[in-house]
C-alpha cells in the first residue's frame, strides 16, 4: 500500500500502474438510501484483497439504488437524480499530478466542486485550496485546514471579505489593478500578494482574460504602487483559462511571469512563489500540457532558484470521479404523420425523453462550461445495463432515436439533441452520465422549484484514499 506521507509530503519516481490497484471497498448507503435527509452516509462493507474494479463498484452502487425504487408507488423524491462518486479516482488523479508535475503543489479550486468528502480527501493528501469567496474559505477552514494552505485567488474582492480573511489569518491573495491595491492597503496591509498577469486564453473552454489579469505594460506601475503603499508582493499568478487546450499558452505565461519577477526585484520585492493557475483537463491531453509546463518551469524557474510553485487545478481532480443517474419521468412519441397519412409506410417512431435533471440543475455545465455530457442507459425494461454495449449510444442510423430534455418549463432545457440506443426507453427507466464532477452541482439552481440538492453515494477504488480518510 502507498503510505499517505509519500503523497502528501514528497514525491519519488514511481510507476503509476504499480501504485494504483483494485483493492477496493464500498461504503453502502442503506440500500441506496440515506439515513438522514441530505446526509452523505457511509456504512460498512468488508475489504478483500481481491476486490471489484472501480467500474464494478460504481455499477453496484447505481444498481442497488435504482433497483430499489418502484416509480409506480415510491415516495415523492425517491426517484430523484443522484451521484455516485469514486474517491479512488481522485486519489489516482493526485498520483498522476505528482508524476507529471512533481514540483508544483496543487491548490484545489473549490468552486469546481465543493463536495465535503472530496475536500476532505484533498486536504488529507496535503493539497492547498484556491478559494474565491468568504463561504469557500469558511468551508475549508472548518475542516481544520491551516490558513497558510489557502490562497484567496479572487483579484476583485468584497471589502468585508478582505476584513474577514485578515481576521482568519488567510494572507495569500491575488490582485491585478491599482484600485484593488489601495483596498488591500486599507483593510489588510499585511497580506501576501500575488500579481495576476494577463495571458492568452483563446484556446480555453472558459476564457478569463477579458475579466482578470494585468497586462504586461501595466505590471511595472502596479509594482511601483505596491512599493509606495508599503505592501508585500510575494509572487506572480496567471490562469490560461478553464479547460485549456493549447500547451504553448503555459510556455508564454511562464516566460512572462519570469519577466515580472525581474521587474519586482527592481522595486525591492523578493518574490518567492509562482502560481500557474488552472486549466488542466483530466483527459489524455494532461500529459502533454504538463510536459510543456514542466519544461518551461525548469527553464525559467529551475529547482535551484528556490521559487515555490503552486497551481489551481479543479476539473482535473473532480470531473471523472462523479457519475450522475437520472430518471425518465415522461416520454413523448414522435412519428412522421405525413408518411403515415400517405399510407405507404409506417416509420419507426422517435421519442422525446424528459428526465428529472437538466440545464438549470446539474447539467448547468452545458451552458456555463461548454460541456457535452453523453447519455448512457442505466436501466431499461427491468434490466440494468450499466457498462454494457447496450448502454451506449449508436453511431449508425440503427436503433431508436431520442432527444433528452430537462424537467423545467423552459424550452432551452435540452440535454441531448439526438442520440440512438438499441433499446426502447420508457417512463421509470434510468440514464447515467459519466464525468459529471466539474462545474455541475456547484452551479445548479432551484428554477421552477426543482431541488439543487442531490444525494451522493461514495465508493472508493483505492486503499490509499481509504486509509487517508480513516474509512
Amino acid at each position: 500500500m502507498v503510505m499517505p506521507t509519500l503523497l502528501a509530503d514528497r514525491f519519488v519516481s514511481l510507476d503509476y500502474t504499480e501504485l494504483t490497484n483494485n483493492h477496493v471497498f464500498l461504503k453502502s448507503c442503506n440500500n441506496g438510501y440515506f439515513e438522514q435527509h441530505n446526509h452523505h452516509h457511509l456504512g460498512e462493507h468488508h475489504h478483500h484483497h481481491e476486490g471489484p474494479t472501480a467500474k464494478e463498484l460504481i455499477g453496484n452502487a447505481l444498481r442497488q439504488r435504482v433497483e430499489s425504487i418502484d416509480h409506480e408507488d415510491c415516495e415523492p423524491g425517491e426517484e430523484d437524480t443522484f451521484f455516485v462518486a469514486d474517491l479512488g479516482e481522485v486519489y489516482r488523479q493526485h498520483l498522476r499530478w505528482k508524476m507529471n508535475l512533481p514540483r508544483v503543489k496543487p491548490f484545489y479550486a473549490v468552486k469546481c466542486n465543493p463536495d465535503p468528502m472530496l475536500l476532505k480527501l484533498l486536504a488529507a493528501l496535503g493539497n492547498g485550496f484556491d478559494c474565491a469567496s468568504k463561504a469557500e474559505i469558511e468551508q475549508v477552514l472548518r475542516m481544520g485546514v491551516d490558513p497558510s494552505r489557502i490562497i484567496y485567488a479572487q483579484p476583485c474582492k468584497t471589502n468585508s471579505y478582505v476584513r474577514y480573511v485578515a481576521q482568519q489569518g488567510v494572507r495569500a491573495m491575488t490582485f491585478d489593478n491599482a484600485d484593488e491595491l489601495r483596498k488591500i492597503a486599507r483593510f489588510y496591509p499585511e497580506a501576501e500578494l500575488y500579481l495576476r498577469i494577463l495571458t492568452d486564453d483563446t484556446s480555453s473552454l472558459c476564457r478569463l482574460s477579458m475579466k482578470f489579469g494585468a497586462s504586461l505594460d501595466s505590471t511595472d506601475g502596479l509594482l511601483a504602487l505596491a512599493r509606495d503603499l508599503n505592501l508585500n508582493v510575494v509572487g506572480v499568478s496567471f490562469h490560461v483559462g478553464s479547460g485549456a487546450s493549447d500547451p504553448s499558452a503555459f510556455l508564454k505565461a511562464v516566460r512572462d511571469s519570469h519577466m515580472v519577477f525581474q521587474q519586482a526585484a527592481s522595486y525591492g520585492f523578493s518574490l518567492k512563489t509562482l502560481d500557474v493557475g488552472g486549466g488542466f483537463c483530466a483527459d489524455s491531453t494532461f500529459e502533454q500540457m504538463a510536459g510543456v509546463l514542466r519544461e518551461a518551469l525548469d527553464e525559467y524557474f529551475p529547482a535551484h532558484s528556490g521559487i515555490n510553485l503552486i497551481a489551481e487545478p479543479g476539473r482535473f481532480y473532480a470531473s471523472a470521479a462523479y457519475t450522475l443517474a437520472c430518471n425518465v419521468i415522461a416520454r413523448r412519441t414522435i412519428q412522421d404523420t405525413a408518411l403515415i397519412n400517405n399510407g405507404t409506410t409506417t416509420p419507426d417512431p422517435s421519442y422525446m425523453l424528459y428526465v428529472n435533471d437538466g440545464l438549470y440543475g446539474n447539467f448547468s455545465s452545458i451552458m456555463f462550461d461548454h460541456q457535452h455530457p453523453e447519455a448512457k442507459v442505466l436501466r431499461a425494461g427491468g434490466q440494468t445495463l450499466y457498462d454494457t454495449p447496450a448502454a451506449n449510444g449508436m453511431d449508425d442510423r440503427s436503433g431508436v432515436e431520442y432527444s433528452i430534455w430537462g424537467p423545467t418549463c423552459d424550452g432551452i432545457d435540452r440535454i441531448t439533441e439526438s442520440i440512438r440506443f438499441p433499446v426502447v426507453l420508457d417512463v421509470g427507466d434510468w440514464l447515467y452520465f459519466e464525468d459529471m464532477g466539474a462545474y455541475t452541482k456547484c452551479s445548479a439552481t432551484t428554477f421552477n422549484g426543482f431541488s439543487n440538492e442531490h444525494d451522493v453515494i461514495y465508493v472508493c477504488s483505492e486503499p490509499g484514499a481509504k486509509a487517508l480518510l480513516d474509512l
